[in-house]
């Protein structure tokens, strides 16, 4: 198991890694918003949220040598269900190999987040 850390995504609010290689696959945490230039998250709708969690995805898949096109699964949380087609538009730019996925709506996010993605692909 080898951990994956970059600096070219925000830092772990907890204890945890960004991602995790183990078998040829790559487990990333869940990303939100958070841009790491700035260390916190400064969009304030769906949209601006779902691109800064895609870009600190692809950070985190690059550090750890795979991409949007290997993701085999997503995890997607969302603060508001209102926002699941304005978050699909956006979602669907990045995962053009349109791997498995679950969505949900959840209470709360961490930092007031308004979108949370978790990806697993292949190295």
């Amino acid at each position: 198991m080898n951990k994956i850390h970059t600096n070219n995504a925000p830092e772990a609010i907890g204890p945890y890694s960004h991602a995790v290689e183990a078998n040829g696959m790559i487990f990333t945490s869940g990303q939100i918003a958070i841009n790491p230039a700035v260390g916190d998250i400064e969009a304030t709708d769906i949209q601006g949220q779902t691109e800064q969690v895609m870009k600190n995805l692809d950070a985190v898949l690059k550090a750890a040598g795979s991409s949007f096109d290997k993701a085999v699964k997503t995890v997607c949380f969302l603060a508001d269900m209102n926002d699941f087609a304005a978050f699909n538009e956006i979602y669907g730019k990045y995962f053009t190999s349109k791997p498995a996925r679950s969505c949900v709506a959840v209470k709360t996010l961490p930092k007031g987040a308004l979108v949370e993605v978790e990806v697993i692909a292949e190295k």
